[in-house]
């Protein structure tokens, strides 16, 4: 797994300013409505990254534990929880591993494809057993997934981007490689900062992540316990999954 560390961690905002977190958190919202057996209070999600998800659902009166592998990222994610008085609480855990904390959630989450830096069926396996034993009974998983079909025929080999910020101009140069018999994209990101004084700097940082088809993420998740709700061509409850559809979100239940 990546460690979104150091510098990497404080740009990632910049990277993603444009994501729609909060439509994204109002759509998990209507699927704890529509499809919850029960009324849904304690909300875990995994691999929150800066929070924004986090602090988005807590709008609709969640109580909300929010955890991630990076501390770097968990430092902004508490800082931007105290500035708007959330009550989300932060944790630094493996999901792989929930023991910590240890208590029980209605639903689970865990969004923006963080469920591919499971890269094998066994570590899979292992986090989809601790997110079942972290649920209550009939509780709810909601998670994104990257789909096969279209990582496989529309993947970029290269990308660029450059943003604009106060101090002057950041580039992110993208290169992926894809394994096709393991389902694994690894990306090396370059990251170039150029600033208005003349001066610059650059970082790298490389991730891996795990592609399914949505009939392999089927199998997986009932071999763990649960039970196949919906499964969604991202966050959108219209449109058909399709070969080009680029993110799957299902809605699973603990069996």
């Amino acid at each position: 797994m990546t460690n979104y560390a150091g510098r990497y961690a404080e740009l990632y905002d910049l990277f993603y300013a444009d994501k729609p977190y909060a439509d994204e958190a109002r759509f998990v919202h209507d699927c704890i409505q529509e499809f919850g057996s029960r009324p849904t209070r304690e909300v875990l999600e995994l691999a929150c990254g800066t929070g924004r998800h986090a602090l988005e659902l807590e709008k609709f009166g969640y109580e909300i534990t929010a955890t991630d592998r990076s501390p770097d990222m968990l430092a902004i994610a508490r800082r931007r929880a105290a500035m708007s008085h959330s009550k989300i609480v932060f944790a630094l855990a493996d999901m792989r591993n929930l023991e910590t904390p240890a208590k029980d959630y209605d639903v689970v989450v865990c969004l923006f494809d963080s469920i591919g830096y499971l890269k094998t069926d066994q570590a899979l396996h292992d986090a989809l057993i601790a997110i079942c034993n972290r649920l209550r009974p009939a509780g709810l998983f909601i998670f994104e997934f990257w789909h096969a079909p279209a990582m496989l025929n529309q993947y970029s080999p290269m990308r660029v981007r450059k943003l604009k910020t106060p101090d002057g101009e950041v580039t992110r140069t993208s290169e992926t490689t894809l394994d096709s018999q393991n389902r694994l994209a690894s990306v090396n990101y370059t990251i170039e900062e150029r600033k208005n004084d003349g001066t610059r700097s650059t970082l790298s940082e490389s991730h891996t992540n795990r592609f399914f088809s949505v009939d392999e993420m089927k199998k997986l998740v009932s071999a763990a316990g649960f039970q196949c709700v919906k499964f969604f061509a991202g966050f959108d409850k219209t449109e058909p999954i399709a070969d080009e559809t680029w993110h799957i979100v299902p809605v699973v239940r603990k069996s």
